[in-house]
């Protein structure tokens, strides 16, 4: 059985950090940008090898991986406390990006505008969330606010306290 080779003897263009060097972040896989926040594998693992069982364990779907705890990362070969952290915590910087490059008008036209705007707060949630959002007279969003959580399939929101706010 041939042993599998470290990162570190691949070629330099197949080398994940190297690679990105070279030909920029878009043409890495998910795999390979994983890997780099691994930063290494286990024995006989690569950290893009643990890094695609991973992915595959989730069927390749970021958001599934995003769903996924602590304790279900560390599940994983290759993946201890501290590297389901790393992970946490880029899949959450990536989340929080998304929310502000959006650059939002502060008028809210449509109902569009109104999604675009509860979108950061509902992207991730395992659970169901009964959300407002509060206009000015003149359409400007004033903020958006969580008034209850609930379960997976229901949540209540007591209207005294919708009503009450800003």
């Amino acid at each position: 059985m041939t042993e599998k080779k470290s990162i570190k003897e691949w070629a330099p263009d197949d080398q994940p950090r190297e690679k990105m060097m070279s030909k920029g972040k878009t043409a890495l896989s998910n795999a390979e940008l994983l890997a780099i926040l691994l930063r290494i594998g286990k024995e006989g693992m690569s950290a893009v090898d643990v890094a695609r069982a991973l992915l595959d364990s989730v069927n390749n779907d970021l958001i599934a991986l995003s769903n996924l705890t602590i304790d279900d990362l560390t599940q994983h070969p290759g993946i201890g406390e501290a590297k389901a952290i790393t992970i946490m915590a880029a899949l959450e910087l990536g989340k929080r990006r998304r929310g502000a490059e959006a650059n939002l008008p502060t008028e809210v036209k449509d109902s569009k505008d109104s999604f675009e705007r509860f979108l950061p707060y509902i992207d991730d949630t395992r659970q169901e969330h009964f959300l407002v959002l509060y206009l000015n007279q003149s359409n400007h969003a004033l903020k958006v606010e969580c008034i209850s959580n609930g379960g997976t399939t229901n949540v209540i929101a007591d209207p005294k306290i919708i009503f009450k706010k800003p």
